[in-house]
């Protein structure tokens, strides 16, 4: 019986892929009952091998020429499980669980949203066929691993200080609210997809490195994680508002030349 390499090189993404899911599902299952703060850090650990898992599949996708709309559907569904379900209960687990239904709430805001973001995604990232589309330079709405990151940053920055963030759990609770939010605007934020080296960029990866090796020598590598992806959501938030006063301003150039 003949193997055909190339259609096994299929099962290869997805294999990552679904290594993902279980990364996200164990965590998930981490924070069910009464957790403990090392259950807690564990879970933060997982979610973050979730994402490694979720870079690498795109990665062997297109290094072995096997990108197909079945890999975008199964990354989405593991999406939602790895990074909109774990980190959800992480976080409720962690530091919402007094806020009672309000928590509930919010942990389910953050989940919903980015589900749907990623419905979204799904719809803008395929051709009128049903095959991929090639990624652009910008990706609308925060992406949902991004989301997650800055969730598991504090869990595991809490964790590196021994428990000494704030304890009060309404901050907490802002913060998932505004990522949520995030998730289902219409802000674009850089794919890094099709990255031109400039004299700007240069200086801005430079920046990120240097700011982050820092911090992670300092204090540890939980804030500069955090740091990384705090500065990603404030650079798409700064390039909206600097692209709507651009756009004012075209906007009031055409109604003076329309009244001239």
């Amino acid at each position: 019986m003949r193997v055909n390499l190339r259609k096994s090189l299929f099962i290869l993404p997805n294999l990552f892929t679904v290594s993902s899911i279980f990364c996200g599902f164990y965590a998930a299952v981490l924070c069910i009952g009464t957790a403990s703060q090392e259950d807690h850090y564990k879970a933060a650990l997982l979610i973050l091998y979730a994402m490694f898992f979720d870079t690498i599949d795109g990665r062997v996708a297109r290094l072995t020429r096997t990108q197909s709309s079945f890999g975008v559907q199964l990354d989405s569904l593991a999406d939602v499980v790895s990074f909109g379900v774990a980190p959800a209960l992480l976080v409720y687990s962690w530091a919402l669980q007094p806020l009672g239904i309000v928590g509930v709430g919010a942990c389910f805001a953050f989940v919903a949203c980015g589900a749907i973001r990623l419905g979204r995604f799904n719809v803008l990232a395929m051709a009128d066929d049903g095959a991929p589309k090639k990624p652009g330079r910008y990706i609308l709405g925060l992406p949902i691993p991004g989301a997650a990151g800055i969730l598991v940053s504090l869990v595991a920055a809490n964790h590196a200080v021994s428990g000494g963030l704030p304890s009060s759990p309404v901050p907490i609770l802002v913060v998932v609210i505004s990522l949520s939010l995030f998730m289902v605007s219409t802000i674009k934020f850089r794919s890094f997809k099709d990255l031109t080296m400039n004299w700007r960029t240069v200086l801005l990866v430079a920046f990120a490195i240097g700011s982050s090796t820092v911090l992670a020598l300092k204090l540890h590598m939980a804030f500069a994680l955090g740091w990384l992806l705090t500065s990603y959501v404030a650079i798409g938030l700064v390039e909206s508002i600097i692209g709507l006063s651009r756009k004012a301003v075209r906007r009031g150039r055409d109604s003076e030349n329309e009244a001239g």
